[in-house]
């Protein structure tokens, strides 16, 4: 942790589990439909249009701001942010913010996470809702080297909640624990998906010690967010280093250069004129309206991973993975309550499961796996029905495919071999055909896992390894 380093985070969480945009009532789903077809008077910002609240949103907000400790105020103003910029078609965008005559969803609060030594709280600033703005495309891919953009206004008026921290992190490590907090405690409120593009966007701010602010606009991936972090870090210091001022300006970090560069000299708050938006009239929030969405929340995922613990008498590692992600807890319950045996059921989840979803980018999207198929799984190794690699081998169609891992093993002929004639026979082919191989077991017996595999190829993993090992050890004379 470098005490020198001051980070603050901005995050913007696409609330993309409600079907219309935060101030109309076009579609929110813009990923699947053609471009600038999603579209009204109001998400255009046209003359005479006025927008109106979508109060899922600002429900949703509220559970996220007694998530996170924060004070959920009373009275909610929506304001105008103003910014020229062809993403954004009205000049302005409908935002929140804190100063006099202006109040945000929520303030304060805080997360906790594990720091670089001791747990520690990262302060919550605010928390508010805001319009996405429109998607800009570069044909190029580079916003340089592109003779033009295109825009798609099909997500301008997307919601976003807009999470603010103080600047209290201390290294890119620490931003990204904490990001991966947030984004689980979001998907587990049913606010985000964090497999869909542009789930959430975060602008970082990164100072040294006694140095102007500098803010990274936009980054959209956690591992961009380290690498941008540590980058500016580095380039600040190079400049304090040589005797230079860090200038207060915006930068957009490229992937491919590993870089960030200038796009322009940072605006103060002021230069965006906020002010209250004259076509929202404030929002009163009762206390008996926050009450009663504290009380219809689903459970947290820290509360959840100790009762992990304490219910199902799992490591705090295996509880902590299976709740990071909604999908995952929810898939580990239900397998239990068919097939019992919590340990097993984590033990196959976290270390087979998520390796196949995480060879598809992570996506829970692309499961098809169901409690019953993975239940069924586990019972077919219990009963010698499958080995373990033949279980692995079909891993993957029962994930991602959604095939019945029994009606795969029948169909295919993939029962293990209990046979102690059938698998002496194979033994016996694989000792005539490697004289070599058995010469080298005789002098070391490491050297018999390469028989062991030979054997194992010839039954398509449909034998226990350990049985034709004691068989092989018998037949080369190794043991009486």
């Amino acid at each position: 942790m470098d005490r020198g380093v001051m980070i603050g985070l901005e995050i913007h969480l696409q609330v993309n589990t409600v079907k219309t945009k935060m101030f109309c009532r076009c579609s929110s789903d813009y990923r699947s439909a053609l471009p600038n077809t999603n579209i009204c008077p109001v998400c255009l910002g046209l003359p005479g249009s006025l927008p109106v609240p979508n109060k899922a949103v600002i429900r949703k907000a509220i559970m996220l701001a007694i998530a996170l400790g924060s004070r959920v105020v009373d009275r909610i103003v929506f304001v105008r942010k103003h910014y020229f910029y062809p993403d954004l078609p009205k000049g302005y965008q409908i935002s929140q913010h804190r100063g006099p005559g202006m109040a945000p969803i929520a303030v304060g609060g805080g997360l906790e996470i594990e720091g670089e030594g001791e747990p520690r709280i990262i302060r919550i600033r605010r928390l508010g809702i805001e319009e996405d703005p429109a998607r800009i495309t570069y044909p190029y891919g580079d916003p340089l080297k592109s003779p033009y953009s295109l825009i798609d206004y099909n997500r301008s008026g997307v919601p976003l909640i807009e999470v603010v921290t103080e600047p209290d992190i201390r290294s890119s490590r620490e931003a990204r624990v904490f990001l991966e907090k947030l984004l689980t405690l979001a998907d587990h409120l049913g606010i985000t998906n964090p497999d869909l593009e542009g789930a959430f966007r975060v602008d970082v701010n990164i100072s040294l010690e006694n140095q102007e602010r500098v803010e990274v606009k936009n980054i959209g991936s956690i591992r961009d967010i380290e690498k941008a972090i540590n980058y500016e870090i580095a380039r600040q210091r190079g400049i304090v280093a040589g005797g230079g001022k860090i200038k207060r300006e915006t930068r957009h970090w490229d992937p491919l250069r590993g870089a960030t560069f200038v796009s322009r000299h940072k605006e103060y708050e002021e230069e965006y004129r906020y002010f209250p938006d004259p076509d929202l009239p404030p929002i009163a929030v009762s206390a008996e309206v926050v009450k009663e969405i504290e009380d219809g929340m689903p459970e947290l995922p820290w509360h959840m991973a100790e009762r992990y613990v304490r219910e199902y008498s799992l490591s705090r590692y295996a509880a902590r993975v299976l709740v990071s992600r909604r999908a995952l807890a929810e898939l580990f319950e239900r397998t239990v309550k068919i097939y019992g045996d919590p340990d097993k059921v984590a033990d196959l989840l976290i270390n087979d499961f998520l390796g196949v979803v995480n060879s598809r980018g992570g996506n829970f999207q692309l499961v098809r796996a169901t409690p019953e198929s993975i239940a069924k799984l586990l019972s077919l190794m219990d009963k010698g029905v499958i080995s373990i690699k033949i279980a692995k081998m079909i891993l993957e169609r029962v994930v991602i495919g959604g095939e019945d891992p029994e009606e795969i093993v029948a169909r295919e002929g993939l029962l293990v071999i209990s046979s102690d004639k059938e698998l002496e026979e194979l033994a016996e082919k694989v000792i005539r055909e490697n004289p070599k191989a058995v010469e080298d077991a005789r002098r070391n017996p490491k050297a018999i896992n390469y028989l062991v595999g030979q054997v194992m190829k010839l039954t398509r993993g449909r034998a226990d390894p350990q049985k034709i090992s004691e068989i092989i050890r018998r037949k080369i004379g190794l043991e009486r």
